[in-house]
């Protein structure tokens, strides 16, 4: 082999490379020469030593009379580490009185902690919230907002959005389903700007005087009564708009009582819903006797408007030395138009008067006179079947 490296290199270079072609030479190989004899040496791992076998233990071992122990590293009292034989004292007693319960019983009580933690109100910073309700906020039907700042009825605000008098952000609007944010949204009715705050909810009491209606814009109208109300508002409550303010359900011109008065639209559908099944209770002053025959007609009730209607109770109250007429007590639940006048007729009596003394579980305070309101507390609400977390009105008598 070496003798065919040797005659390469002996040849000519011409051979190689042509004057015509401008190519770098190759470098010349080195001169490899090989040993004809190799030698290897190879060495081979020992055999693995044969593992013992624990049943054949020396017999030193177990004559030599030395036990085998874990030790333990604690900390004694001058605060130095030490070496022990037997666990600490501290480790023992825990152990002795670590929880048995059972792995469902600490996953319900893990759930259950973090339910808690869920459910608990959270409190934020003043510009975390002020954050979220500029970025996050959910936005209400504008018709819904019209009504809450007291520009009209929902009915009378969904008319002016369709009429095309109602502006949002620059562009006439004639939806009222419209999503909106008084807050960012710049709206304007009839060329007056919506205010960014809208009114508190307010929640009132009336004890109804005989003659006025409950409906706005009359001139006996119930309404009529919050004129001083309404007109202390400001001074109360400076900065806010004053509420527009709508009675929850009806009672006639002639039936006095108990009535709420509010400008929570959600507030009034709920407690006026048939589904809320509240009951309502009227005292009835009869003109003439009341026999028990009079009775039984009125509890198997009548048809108002298609619609069979009982009274859930009747009961005939017990003479009062100044009232010399008969009284009725009477529960209804449907709350029909004149439903307890339809039914003391049906039963062939007069009513001389009226009242309405209790909605749900609220019953109207004895001390609250003839053409007065008050405010309704949140246990009053409760009473009437309304579910809320804070009542932000700012109400008097």
């Amino acid at each position: 082999m070496a003798a065919s490296v040797a005659a390469l290199v002996s040849l000519p270079s011409s051979l190689f490379f042509k004057r015509s072609l401008s190519l770098t030479p190759f470098r010349t190989l080195p001169r490899i020469t090989c040993s004809s004899s190799l030698e290897f040496n190879i060495t081979f791992a020992p055999a693995p030593a044969p593992k013992p076998d624990p049943n054949s233990l020396p017999a030193s071992s177990s004559s030599s009379g030395q036990q085998l122990f874990i030790p333990w590293i604690v900390r004694g009292e001058d605060g130095k580490l030490k070496l022990q034989s037997h666990p600490p004292a501290r480790l023992l007693h825990e152990m002795a009185q670590a929880d048995t319960k059972t792995k469902s019983k600490k996953n319900k009580d893990t759930a259950q902690k973090k339910q808690r933690v869920l459910t608990a109100e959270p409190k934020h910073s003043k510009a975390a919230r002020r954050f979220y309700n500029e970025n996050f906020r959910e936005s209400q039907r504008l018709s819904k907002v019209l009504a809450a700042a007291g520009v009209a009825s929902r009915r009378s605000s969904e008319q002016l959005i369709f009429d095309g008098k109602v502006t949002v952000n620059g562009s006439v609007c004639n939806t009222p389903q419209t999503p909106v944010d008084p807050g960012r949204d710049i709206i304007y009715v009839n060329g007056n700007r919506l205010p960014k705050k809208l009114p508190p909810k307010v929640y009132l009491a009336l004890n109804k005087p005989k003659g006025y209606i409950c409906a706005a814009g009359e001139k006996k109208s119930v309404l009529s009564l919050f004129d001083d109300y309404l007109k202390s508002w400001d001074k109360r409550n400076p900065g806010t708009p004053r509420p527009r303010l709508f009675t929850v359900g009806r009672l006639d011109v002639a039936t006095t009582g108990l009535i709420v008065v509010t400008n929570d639209g959600d507030f009034a559908q709920s407690i006026s819903h048939p589904s809320a099944n509240l009951t309502k209770e009227y005292i009835a002053v009869i003109e003439g006797s009341v026999s028990k025959k009079s009775l039984i007609a009125i509890s198997e009730g009548t048809v108002i408007d298609g619609v069979h209607c009982t009274p859930d109770s009747v009961e005939l109250l017990s003479q009062q030395p100044e009232i010399s007429r008969s009284r009725l007590r009477i529960v209804v639940h449907e709350g029909r138009n004149h439903e307890v006048r339809e039914l003391v007729k049906k039963a062939g009596l007069e009513i001389h008067s009226l009242k309405r003394v209790r909605i749900g579980g609220f019953r109207l305070p004895t001390n609250l006179g003839l053409g007065t309101h008050m405010e309704l507390r949140q246990g009053d609400l409760s009473a009437l079947g309304w579910k809320t977390k804070k009542v932000a009105a700012t109400a008097g008598r």
